[in-house]
């Protein structure tokens, strides 16, 4: 089907994709899936209010996170599937904005292990995070920035 990069107006990149055909959304709860969409920006007011019209996003809740500011989530327009969350988490740590992705593991430690094994990096984690899940945020070996999620430790 057709496909368009874009940049939104903070310079975050994200790939729009209309599927051809009989071609099934992905189980956002499954492992080797994506569960979570984080976007890391400079305004995440600003661009909630983008997303928002552009995709029918609802707002699902926010959290003051003291000096990192507000963490600001969301779901699909249908209120199904994995949502997100947004954060102006690029300006506090004077990077580019950009859409950091979650993919669902079994077991974060195992998880971790493997991508240090072929050369990643480990860069924060793993940590809990509210609701009792453990993430941990990696760069691959060409440095992409990617993250993993599982349920338990």
């Amino acid at each position: 089907g057709p496909l368009a990069v874009i940049d939104d107006a903070q310079g975050a990149r994200l790939a729009l994709f209309q599927a051809s055909g009989d071609m099934p959304p992905p189980k956002g709860d499954q492992s080797g899936q994506v569960g979570w969409h984080e976007l890391e920006t400079t305004d995440y007011e600003s661009a909630w209010k983008f997303y928002s019209e552009l995709f029918g996003w609802k707002h699902r809740s926010s959290v003051d996170m003291g000096g990192a500011g507000t963490y600001f989530m969301f779901l699909p327009a249908d209120g199904e599937g994995a949502g997100g969350g947004m954060s102006n988490v690029a300006a506090t740590m004077s990077v580019p904005p950009h859409w950091l992705y979650y993919v669902n593991v079994d077991s974060i430690d195992a998880a971790a292990k493997r991508v240090a094994d072929r050369g990643g990096k480990i860069v924060n984690g793993p940590m809990e995070v509210p609701g009792g899940g453990w993430i941990v945020t990696c760069v691959d070996p060409q440095g992409a920035a990617f993250a993993l999620f599982s349920p338990a430790k």
